[in-house]
Formats: structure tokens, sequence, C-alpha cells
């Protein structure tokens, strides 16, 4: 039977600055390896290699994308094995520095080699930095017309209807306690991510092997987020295990959360990651047709589809200043290109490998 391999962002640009998540992750492993120096070392090489390495071993994985690059990778983890492989840029913080190796890629660059090329890097580098503030900007002007939209149904909402729906929910998720005995792990992460090439999600993928998936419908301000902390509190205090999906927009939201031993999860099924009912267990929780005032989308017809319109224009600013980034960030790997020692990532990924077959051999 072939291992679970998930999907998910732990970094994104979002309308708060770069929001990192990753230390939720990589709890509770019993060694990463920290591939540190440049992007251009041969990084995601050495990680795309040991997942091809032991994609047929039936081990559960977990990838972690880059949400700055559609092909990148910020890290893989192997579960069973309690290993984790990490490189990406942000430092990992809190963690007992004896289960953390960190590995100097930069030592297969040969930097006497770039010095011919020192202005170029220099430029390109200030262009990268240039572009993915601006893509900030963007999200964050983006923001200030979605929270102007959230007023116009927060002024309509039914709040008593809203925690009686909620409620409701909770009760049908929890009917008991976990039987587990150790202390509930929750993990935080992103779904999807404003990327280079679009919006990018993982809901397929994270929720294929759930035997019940809940569609939250409703409209911006109308609480969905509220709902999902509400159900992931309630997970957590009855002691299961809790996966909690941040909003790539505004990651004080949240946009899903599952509890993969009771077999469901709860999200946000809207614009820009709205999905519809495909199969049984599909069930969808419609939180306007509930608790918002019956006829609010027509009464507002015009300043609605104005301040959709306002805010979906910056996140495609924002999507374009990230594409800009992503073009500058492929200039300046090709300047490093010539310079990287490709015999001297191999031994890295060998190194790692050996480790991690080490660890294989215990399972079996």
């Amino acid at each position: 039977m072939a291992g679970k391999v998930l999907h998910y962002f732990a970094g994104d640009y979002t309308a708060k600055g770069f929001y990192t998540l990753y230390d939720f992750n990589y709890q509770g492993l019993d060694h990463v390896f920290i591939l540190q120096g440049l992007p251009y070392t041969g990084k995601v090489d050495v990680m795309k290699k040991l997942l091809e390495q032991w994609k047929d071993e039936n081990l559960n994985i977990e990838i972690i994308h880059d949400s700055t690059d559609n092909q990148g990778l910020d890290g893989i983890i192997f579960p069973q094995l309690k290993i984790g492989i990490y490189g990406g840029e942000s430092p990992l913080m809190d963690f007992d520095l004896d289960h953390l190796e960190y590995i100097n890629m930069n030592a297969a660059i040969n930097f006497d080699q770039l010095q011919d090329q020192k202005a170029q890097i220099f430029f390109l580098k200030n262009k990268i930095k240039k572009a993915r503030l601006e893509a900030l900007q963007s999200f964050r002007k983006g923001l200030d017309i979605h929270d102007e939209l959230e007023e116009i149904y927060i002024d309509e909402m039914n709040f008593a209807k809203a925690d009686q729906l909620t409620n409701d929910l909770i009760s049908h998720l929890f009917t008991t306690k976990s039987t587990s005995d150790t202390t509930p792990v929750v993990k935080r992460r992103f779904f999807g991510a404003s990327t280079p090439e679009g919006v990018t999600d993982y809901i397929p993928n994270l929720t294929d092997d759930l035997n019940t998936r809940y569609f939250i419908k409703g409209r911006a301000g109308t609480g969905k987020s509220t709902i999902l902390k509400k159900v992931a509190a309630a997970g957590e205090n009855l002691g299961y295990d809790v996966e909690i999906y941040h909003c790539g927009f505004d990651p004080g939201s949240l946009d899903m959360v599952i509890v993969r031993e009771l077999g469901f999860c709860v999200f946000d099924s809207t614009d820009p990651h709205e999905y519809f009912p495909e199969r049984e267990g599909d069930i969808i929780v419609d939180v306007y047709a509930e608790a918002v005032t019956p006829g609010t989308d027509e009464k507002y017809a015009d300043e609605i589809s104005n301040l959709t319109r306002g805010y979906k224009s910056y996140m495609k600013e924002g999507g374009r200043f990230l594409k800009e980034a992503k073009q500058h960030d492929e200039e300046l790997a090709s300047v490093y290109q010539d310079a990287v020692d490709s015999s001297e990532t191999d031994r890295i990924f060998e190194s790692i490998n050996k480790k991690t077959e080490k660890e294989l051999n215990t399972l079996k």
C-alpha cells in the first residue's frame, strides 16, 4: 500500500507580509537537516532526489512547496522516520539544537568565479526585493478594500444564528473525546498561496482520503473563519491532533481545519478556492443562507460589485509583481549556475540519503 503524500505551503507572501508557519510542521521530529545558504546552490535538487529515492518505499511524505517558485520546494518531511529536510530562507525557531544538523550548501559554490558578476548579482537581488515589496503593498491595499466589503455583511449578520450554527456543527463533529493519552499536536499551514503563476491550492490532495468534507459557503465577513477557529479549538480541547490552514491572503484568518482521526475537514469553499460537492460525504454549510439578512446581496449589489472588483484588481497586481520577482530570480540563478559544483551537491544528497536509509531500516 502506497504511503500518503501531502502537499502544502508553510510560508507565503500575504497582505500582512511574508508569513511563516514552518516551525509548526517540523515539531516532534528527531532529526532535521537544515540546508543553509543561497537558494541557487542545489537545495531543491537535493530534496527532489530524496523524493525520487524514497517514493516507492510506502512512506508517508509531506512536501512543503515554495510560494515564490512553483517548481521549488521549501522542505520535505518523512513523519514515520521523524526526519525532515528544510531548505527555506526563514530560520527555524524553538527547536532542540541537538535535533538540527546544519549543512552549508554554499560550499558547492565557487565564489571566486562570481567576482566579475558582483554588480549584476547586486542589481538582480535589489530588483527581486523591490518586486516582492510591491507585491506586498498591492496585497495590503486589496485587504483594506476587502475589509470594507466585510463591513457590509457584518452589519447584516444575525450573530445569534451564526453562533447556533457553529455550536450545532461542533456538536455533530465531536461526539466523544479522543482516546489518545498524548498531548494533541497542532500543525499550522497554508493549503494555498499567491505564486508567480497565480493562486494555487492543494485542497483536493489534502482532503482526498477524508470521509466527510464540510464546504462552508458565505460572503466576506460572515464568520467563516470564526467557525473554523471554534472547530479547531474544540478539536484540540478534546484531545485530537488538528491541522489548521491559514488564509494565504489574511493569515490572521483560517481557511480549513482537518481532524484526520475523525476523517473530516471543514473549509472555506469560496473564491479563490471555491469547490462544490462531488462525492458522498460532501456537505454544504451555508452561512449566508442561515445567518445573513435575506436580500443583502441585492440591496448592496453595486457597492459589493465595485469593492469586489477593486480588491481583486490589487490581488492580480500583486501576482504580477511576484511573477516579475520570479523572472529576476531566474536570471540570478543562471548567474550562479556555472559556479555550482554539482559533485558537491551529489555528496550532500548521498550523506542525507544514507542517514535516512538507516532510519528506514529500523522500521523494517
